[in-house]
């Protein structure tokens, strides 16, 4: 398995060579939020991943959710929409420079246990005051502050 690698502002960062939607879910329940630690770079993030040619975008969130955590949502909401052009992330498995482009969705438990996948060691509701002390890469921190916060979806400001 090759690595995650995640740019901000890095005028050293290898030039995005592709823009792929992609999903995430955020989901909350009893004062903590389902994160997992990703196998790829050992950051905790909310589930997530590419979206699949023939699904929704919100599929994509439930599917993801499903196969990282093991964890079975629906799709609630919105948080925002996250596509920051200074943030690219090299995927060293293939060499893809992913210029970020997510939907975070609000997701509701309706089933299933969690439980790790090939692309998290670690699956935990983890509770909301303890998530500040976890190692995540800064786009993380952004959404899950984000959706903890009683915002209206997030949009990227009009950056160029």
């Amino acid at each position: 398995m090759g690595r995650r690698i995640d740019y901000h502002n890095d005028p050293h960062a290898p030039a995005a060579n592709s823009v792929r939607p992609s999903a995430a879910a955020f989901v909350q329940r009893d004062g903590a939020v389902l994160l997992i630690c990703r196998s790829d770079n050992g950051n905790w993030s909310m589930p997530g991943g590419a979206h699949d040619p023939g699904e929704s975008l919100s599929h994509t969130a439930v599917r993801e959710t499903q196969e990282e955590t093991g964890v079975d949502i629906h799709v609630s909401g919105i948080v925002g929409i996250f596509t920051d052009p200074t943030h690219v992330i090299h995927y060293t498995s293939n060499d893809e420079v992913r210029q970020e482009f997510t939907v975070v969705y609000r997701g509701e438990t309706i089933g299933g246990q969690p439980r790790t996948s090939d692309e998290s060691t670690r699956v935990e509701w983890i509770p909301v005051d303890q998530i500040p002390t976890l190692p995540m890469d800064t786009s993380q921190r952004k959404r899950i502050d984000w959706a903890l916060g009683d915002n209206a979806p997030y949009i990227d400001p009009d950056a160029r």
